[in-house]
């Protein structure tokens, strides 16, 4: 009885290593996966870190100083809106389940360059030499125990065989191009005799790996080993899959050589020209509360531009319009000439160092320690249900320190519109300047699929209402009298000196400190007014798109960029000035 026993026991265990076997041999069949491998990991981090909080500045890790650690998954959110569908992935049926966690959470920890690989996935290449090296990884896992067998000598030299016939010929092809006798033509592949006969070989080696799983060998022989190549594989994968993420985010975040170049160019041509001897225009239209003032950040004088362009041109009144562009010390001279060599019907621009500006606030060099806007993206835990995503990632953009001393920069206007550099607007916004806020300080589209109680951990111990919503730059009505009243400027200093305590990192206190400094004082834009997602959703429907007065490229994807997403760049370029010496020097062509 005692020797049943412990042969059931060996019987068992030798199903489970056999089954352990059979599992990851399937990793090799038919080819190497796509990347599963090399993002398991990433199952592993999100059940350590499900029940905590995190956000992201894209692209970047967080700071060491941050309370919180990177790649944190935020609890499901409560209530849903039309917003939701953005900064998700559309998946097709077929898709594995598990494929599509996997994808959201190479989001969660890579940013939008998994949406981008999953746009521009190509074909496996050289599939047919990929199919030689995975079978002959697992022979040679077969074979030694094979060998020991004396009653499987002939399996033994049938796989011995096969092992040297695709040695021979992987040691002269690395692509299937190299196989022999493999000729493409233009239209077709044609595939010779010769090569019919590496199919065969295929068919013969698959039948000997098939026979061998039947023997009793040692499996955690062959376990050892092929766990030993799926690792060599998955590492390999991963390394790659960084790489590859590491490149996207340096092309997304660096200046493309074209827009260098006109920058540069116009530099040169300021100084060369009368322009910087040349009195500035009469401030009076500039500082008029009776005027339409939309206000601009930026370092990008392309992107202005379009904005600029685009608003002027849908505009009932252009001669009503007055256009602020604040950018830094460097882009400052070839922004001004810019805006002085074209026009734009009949309104006022003025170009502003924002670096020189004398203001009358005590610590406005702290404030003006970074000019741009800043935009995360924040990652959660889906609902239930079954159309949930396991993971969904939005997009958020939240003002700067600098936009914080709106009131000290333009003290005698009551009303402002500020509108992000990567927006285009599609229709005329002079009704924007009849809404009536009920003093409320910001009218801001609000994205309720992130709520603040979402982000408590992060937000810390301060008091706040957590069923309130995220809210939006791109597209902002600014009631500067209310501001002053209020003293928000005042209330966003100290919250980052707060905040600064919990974290090193710049960005990471301007979302906590913006994202509290509005509580209660945000005026939500109808969903008609602007559209979020151009930079980084693919899913947007084109109706929705062309029914939106302003369209927001929000996340790493600008239209500028090589890397932008296609089908969203006509909305963007159709208001270029293509006539440009400059640009067709330069060579810009987003």
């Amino acid at each position: 009885m005692n020797g049943a026993r412990v042969d059931r026991t060996h019987l068992t265990n030798h199903k489970m290593e056999h089954s352990n076997i059979k599992e990851i041999i399937d990793h090799f069949a038919p080819t190497l996966p796509n990347l599963e491998g090399a993002l398991r990991n990433l199952t592993n981090e999100a059940g350590n870190i499900s029940s905590m909080t995190g956000v992201k500045h894209d692209g970047q890790q967080q700071q060491k100083g941050n309370p919180l650690p990177p790649h944190s998954l935020l609890p499901p959110p409560s209530v849903g809106n039309e917003n939701d569908k953005a900064g998700t992935t559309e998946v097709t049926e077929s898709t594995k389940n598990e494929v599509k966690d996997i994808e959201k959470l190479c989001e969660l920890r890579f940013g939008s360059y998994c949406k981008w690989r999953e746009e521009h996935r190509e074909d496996m290449k050289d599939s047919i030499v990929k199919k030689l090296k995975d079978r002959l990884f697992v022979a040679r896992a077969y074979f030694p125990s094979i060998a020991k067998l004396p009653a499987q000598n002939k399996l033994s030299q049938e796989l011995k065989k096969n092992i040297q016939e695709f040695e021979h010929i992987l040691s002269e092809s690395t692509r299937d191009i190299d196989l022999p006798s493999q000729v493409r033509s233009p239209a077709r592949l044609i595939i010779s005799a010769c090569f019919i006969r590496i199919e065969n070989k295929l068919q013969r080696m698959e039948v000997a790996i098939a026979e061998a799983r039947t023997c009793p060998v040692e499996c955690h022989n062959v376990h050892k080993k092929l766990s030993q190549i799926l690792d060599m594989t998955e590492d390999e994968a991963n390394f790659y899959t960084r790489q590859s993420a590491f490149l996207h985010q340096l092309a997304v975040q660096t200046m493309p050589k074209s827009l260098h170049c006109l920058s540069m160019k116009l530099t040169v041509e300021y100084f060369n020209s009368s322009l910087h001897d040349m009195a500035p225009p009469p401030p009076e239209r500039f500082s008029d509360p009776m005027m339409h003032h939309y206000v601009i950040f930026s370092n990008n004088i392309l992107a202005s531009s379009v904005v600029i362009n685009s608003t002027v041109t849908h505009a009932r009144d252009s001669g009503s319009l007055v256009f602020h562009v604040l950018t830094d010390e460097q882009n400052y001279f070839p922004m001004k000439l810019w805006f002085f060599k074209h026009s734009y019907r009949e309104a006022a621009i003025q170009v502003l160092d924002i670096e020189h500006l004398d203001l009358d606030y005590h610590d406005k060099k702290a404030l003006l320690s970074m000019s741009l806007p800043v935009e995360f993206h924040v990652s959660f835990l889906g609902v239930d249900g079954p159309s949930a995503t396991p993971l969904k990632t939005e997009y958020l953009s939240v003002f700067s320190h600098a936009q914080y001393l709106l009131p000290y920069i333009f003290k005698n206007l009551k009303k402002v519109v500020i509108l992000d550099d990567d927006v285009v607007v599609q229709r005329d916004l002079s009704d924007l300047w009849n809404l009536n806020m009920g003093g409320k300080v910001n009218g801001a589209l609000q994205l309720c699929s992130v709520r603040l109680g979402q982000l408590s951990s992060y937000l810390g111990e301060s008091s706040f209402d957590k069923n309130s919503c995220v809210w939006m730059s791109g597209l902002n009505v600014i009631d500067l009298a209310r501001w002053r009243e209020l003293d928000l400027t005042e209330t966003y200093r100290k919250l980052g000196q707060q905040f600064s305590k919990l974290s090193k990192s710049i960005e990471a206190s301007a979302l906590r400190a913006s994202l509290l400094t509005f509580q209660d004082q945000i005026y939500a834009l109808g969903n008609v007014w602007a559209l979020s997602g151009m930079g980084h959703d693919y899913g947007l429907d084109v109706k929705v798109i062309k029914n939106a007065a302003v369209l927001h490229y929000n996340g790493r994807m600008k239209p500028w960029l090589e890397l932008g997403i296609p089908r969203y760049k006509r909305y963007w370029k159709s208001f270029l000035n293509r006539n440009d010496r400059f640009l067709a020097e330069c060579n810009v062509n987003p």
